[in-house]
């Protein structure tokens, strides 16, 4: 004799197909939001290079200032190259240079210092830090 065998329900179907699409807005959702973090980070690496070019001695002169690279280097190195001097006049940054923060030895004894903070405002913002050490 032949048994039936129990089957699934519309129901329970249902409920497995309501739990696998949120599943998967779930982990869609999360792809997007990595996507978006991995673009900005590679973004913000291919103009590390770019900020160097922002990070002589004098840059802590030009604060809330729009600069181009043209302008910090020109005082540093003769550009005769008329492409190399375009291209450096194309690449400008806002900066921001806060006031320097002075450490001082803890009773008297070790190094003092000075740490100039330089922001670099852009699409890509960055912050840099120069380290002045004296008194070792």
């Amino acid at each position: 004799m032949n048994t039936l065998r129990p089957a699934f329900t519309i129901i329970e179907i249902l409920i497995s197909v309501i739990i696998i699409s949120v599943s998967i807005v779930y982990v869609l959702k999360l792809h997007s939001q990595n996507h978006a973090q991995i673009v900005y980070i590679s973004e913000r690496n291919k103009l590390s290079l770019e900020d160097s070019l922002f990070l002589a001695d004098d840059v802590t002169r030009y604060h809330k200032e729009r600069k181009t690279a043209y302008e910090i280097l020109r005082k540093h190195f003769k550009i005769e190259d008329l492409k190399s001097r375009e291209l450096l006049k194309k690449n400008a940054r806002d900066l921001f240079i806060p006031e320097p923060l002075k450490i001082l030895p803890v009773e008297g004894y070790g190094p003092t210092a000075i740490v100039d903070e330089i922001m670099l405002k852009d699409k890509y913002s960055s912050i840099y830090h120069h380290v002045k050490i004296s008194n070792f």
